[in-house]
């Protein structure tokens, strides 16, 4: 009754429209989202070995020390929201939470959104954040969960099937979306009505992103299945929302390719419920779920270390 019919008359190729958008998103991402007491966030603006630059947010949640990362490994967190909405601010109330129930710190790109930067910018942001971490940072791959929700799914997963980045221990992925057609989207949306938006509206504001460029391109429409074989994921999406239809094919086709993948569609839950726990309460044991997995992979990759 509110953000469904919103997006579907905010113009998002209007600078108003746009800013609306990103006004509403971050009003509800605060106000629905955890609380943030005793959670200290880091900013960084850096320029990395090759001179990129690259920007991003340290999060510690409550009771998490700031001490050196490097031995006690790190969440890379790439946020949502169709490449144009979103930023490591409007999600912190997620990160600050995620980091509180694992114990460790996240590190939140924050890459350049569209209209003004377009295909390949996120994705080249995401690259470039993800070797500053793991090299000049010093935080090990293996010692590294990459997680990321809706069209940050979208951009992790893209990041993981490039030659040159070493895999992290695993991967976690919340509503993601995949399939930038939306024709996934739609044919879900056939049998049931997302509570939040409509698939054509939805496409609209992606499109700001890769307009111009063939939906083809390998960058866009991603080979999972005859890809490199992903770390370990969890995948989890809500059963109202469109894109559970992108999160199922995304487990059958990691499985495709030889990857273990646990998928969990959570019944009558909206996109990326898990950052609203006052509206929705299934968002805590669906991060109780998250934390354990991320604890689990961590360990299993310390235990092989060892070994």
């Amino acid at each position: 009754m509110t953000l469904r019919e919103i997006s579907r008359v905010l113009p998002a190729d209007q600078a108003w429209g746009l800013w609306t958008s990103r006004q509403i998103v971050a009003r509800i991402m605060d106000t629905c989202g955890p609380g943030l007491a005793g959670t200290t966030v880091t900013p960084v603006d850096t320029i990395d070995a090759h001179g990129g630059r690259v920007i991003g947010e340290w999060v510690h949640g409550a009771g998490v020390s700031e001490a050196d990362t490097s031995d006690r490994g790190a969440i890379y967190f790439v946020h949502g929201s169709g490449y144009a909405l979103c930023t490591p601010r409007t999600h912190r109330r997620l990160t600050a939470w995620l980091s509180r129930l694992t114990g460790i710190p996240v590190f939140s790109i924050d890459y350049r959104l569209a209209p003004r930067h377009r295909f390949p910018t996120a994705a080249e942001d995401v690259h470039r954040g993800w070797h500053w971490l793991t090299t000049q940072h010093g935080v090990a791959p293996e010692q590294v969960v990459v997680a990321g929700d809706s069209a940050g799914g979208h951009l992790s997963i893209d990041l993981l099937l490039q030659s040159d980045v070493t895999h992290p221990a695993a991967l976690v992925l919340l509503s993601p979306l995949v399939d930038l057609t939306f024709a996934l989207a739609r044919t879900a949306e056939q049998h049931r009505r997302d509570p939040a938006i409509r698939a054509r509206d939805a496409a609209r504001l992606v499109e700001l992103y890769c307009t111009g460029i063939d939906p083809t391109h390998p960058r866009l429409t991603l080979d999972v299945a005859g890809g490199r074989v992903l770390p370990p994921t969890l995948i989890q999406a809500g059963g109202a929302e469109m894109l559970s239809a992108d999160a199922i094919a995304l487990a059958d086709d990691l499985r495709a390719a030889g990857g273990r993948c646990d998928l969990q569609v959570w019944p009558d839950q909206v996109h990326v419920f898990q950052a609203l726990p006052r509206l929705s309460p299934e968002a805590a044991p669906a991060m109780r779920e998250i934390a354990a997995f991320v604890t689990a992979a961590l360990q299993r990759d310390h235990i092989e270390q060892v070994g």
